[in-house]
This record gives structure tokens, sequence and C-alpha cells, in this order.
């Protein structure tokens, strides 16, 4: 993130704040399962087989897959969109959170939460260098231990004193979605899953003006 520019860097911000959003609705609708945060999911398959709740480990076990399957669908996409994979990526990430709210409007239940999975985990494709995640925009774990180490070397008298505020920034975009997904579900339901749609398609163009369309040099944490 160090190399990426501040444009790229306000977008990913945006992008988190997106999967914050996503992951509240899908929190806070069915049950406490998540859309992008794996290791709770992960935590909730593993509760679900050590007690024997089979439902659990059910759904917890289909979100991993599903976000794993839209990892595999990004990275087709880098590969053979090359250059413009960003705009790509990010379209199918509309695509898929459209299909959702459409699900949830006739639906609504698991398979909702599956297609939200999907979506985040194509999301994290955006920002990719020579098949690898080179920011991590779905989860803030990474994040927050940057924040740890760059605030360690501030201290001990890093030239780089500052470096630690692109990670903080993610980290409060990526809050700031939950709070406002929290709000938007309690407010309107399933139907906040236009508004995530809609954020989605707004950001492709955004990506498209800013990242796509000129050569920028590869971006790097």
């Amino acid at each position: 993130m160090e190399r990426t520019e501040s444009p790229l860097i306000a977008v990913a911000v945006c992008l988190a704040a997106l999967a914050g959003f996503v992951d509240a609705l899908a929190f806070t609708s069915l049950g406490g399962f998540f859309a992008s945060f794996m290791s709770g999911n992960s935590t909730r398959l593993g509760v679900g087989l050590g007690q024997g709740i089979g439902s659990d480990a059910a759904v917890a076990g289909g979100l991993i897959l599903s976000f794993v399957g839209g990892v595999i669908v990004s990275s087709v996409l880098v590969r053979a969109a090359g250059a413009r994979h960003k705009t790509a990526v990010m379209a199918t990430v509309t695509g898929l959170l459209t299909l959702a709210a459409i699900v949830a409007a006739v639906a609504p239940g698991p398979p909702v939460l599956v297609l939200l999975a999907a979506a985040m985990g194509t999301e994290n494709g955006v920002f990719n260098r020579d098949g690898e995640v080179t920011i991590g925009l779905t989860y803030m774990t990474g994040s927050l231990v940057r924040i740890g180490q760059k605030l360690a070397g501030a201290l001990m008298g890093d030239r780089d004193r500052w470096g630690w505020v692109p990670y903080l920034a993610l980290w409060l975009g990526f809050l700031a979605g939950v709070v406002s997904g929290a709000a938007s579900q309690l407010r309107w339901g399933w139907e906040a899953l236009w508004l995530a749609a809609l954020i989605a398609a707004a950001l492709t163009v955004a990506i498209a003006r800013v990242a796509d369309r000129r050569v920028l040099p590869a971006e790097a944490v």
C-alpha cells in the first residue's frame, strides 16, 4: 500500500467500506454469519461441528466455499483482463450483488448469503499483482497488524513516521461501512442490498476512470 497512489488508496478505502456494509447486512439478517469475514465463518463451522449443530456447520461451510469460489473467479478475471482487471472484477462484484438483491426480494435466506460471500471473495481481486492480493479489502486483521508494526517503527525512529495512516484509513472505512450497513438493514431490511449494488456500480465507474485508464506502478503492501 505504501507505493499505491493516493486516488487508488481512496478507492481501496471505499471498497473496504462496501465490504463492511455487506458484511453487516449478512450478519444482522441471518443468524450471525459473515459475507466477508471467513475467520468468523470458520469458527462457526468448527463450533457447529463440535456441538453437533449441522445446520450452522452447513451454512458456514457453504459460505467459505462460496468465498473461495469468488476468489477463483477474480483470479481468472485478473489473467484474462490484464491491465484492466480492476474494472472487470468490480463489474462482476456489482453483478453478484445485484443478483443477491433480486434473490432477496423473492426468497430471502442462505442463498443470498452465498451470493454475498461470492461477491466479497471476488472483490479481493481488485488489487492484485502477479496473482497475489496486494491490498486485503474484506478482512482487517492484516491492516491492524500493519498499523501496529508501522506505529512501532515510528516510535523507534523509522523515517516513515506516517506509514500507518493508510492502514488506519482502510480499517476506519470498513468500520464505517459496517455501521452504515447495520443501520440500513434496521431501516430497510434486505432491500438495503440494492444500495450495496448501487455503491458497487459507482465504484466500478470510478475505478474505470482512476485505475484502468492510465498505466500505474503495481500496487504493493
